[in-house]
């Protein structure tokens, strides 16, 4: 078994990947959290409406899977939006409940975008168009490789 010392050494180990991919994504969570909180809109949130608006009248489920959540923990989301009035709920068919952005979602997510761009943007800014393409390669790949 190696020691934390000599998995250091070798740079690019499985575990110091992973750690450095949940790091960014943590950084960002943090930043934007942070950023947004003036509009009075957390990241998920944010991440709600984005994932609403791009898919008008999508089930809990969907919504669910589109933003990380479990069914039970997207409703609760879901509720708090709809309090804001920034989301309203159509029954569907069946017990399924669709979902769109109301007017007021749309105009928090659009000042929200502003904000998520120039997080997303500096902190990729040192990597070259071309990094940027690679990068986004590499984890696409990973993705669609991965089973779920």
């Amino acid at each position: 078994m190696q020691n934390a010392a000599e998995g250091e050494a070798m740079g690019a180990t499985l575990e110091n990947l992973a750690l450095a991919i949940k790091g960014m994504q943590y950084r960002h969570h943090r930043t934007l959290d942070a950023k947004l909180m003036p509009l009075g809109i957390t990241l998920v949130q944010w991440d709600a409406l984005r994932a609403i608006s791009r898919n008008p009248d999508a089930s809990s489920h969907r919504l669910a899977q589109l933003t990380f959540q479990t069914d039970q923990s997207f409703g609760a989301l879901a509720g708090r939006l709809l309090a804001h009035g920034w989301i309203e709920r159509i029954s569907g068919p069946g017990r399924a409940i669709r979902h769109r952005i109301t007017p007021a979602g749309e105009a928090i997510l659009h000042e929200g975008f502003g904000i998520y761009n120039e997080v997303i943007a500096q902190s990729f800014a040192p990597l070259s168009p071309a990094e940027r393409d690679t990068l986004y390669d590499l984890l696409t790949r990973l993705l669609e490789g991965a089973g779920e």
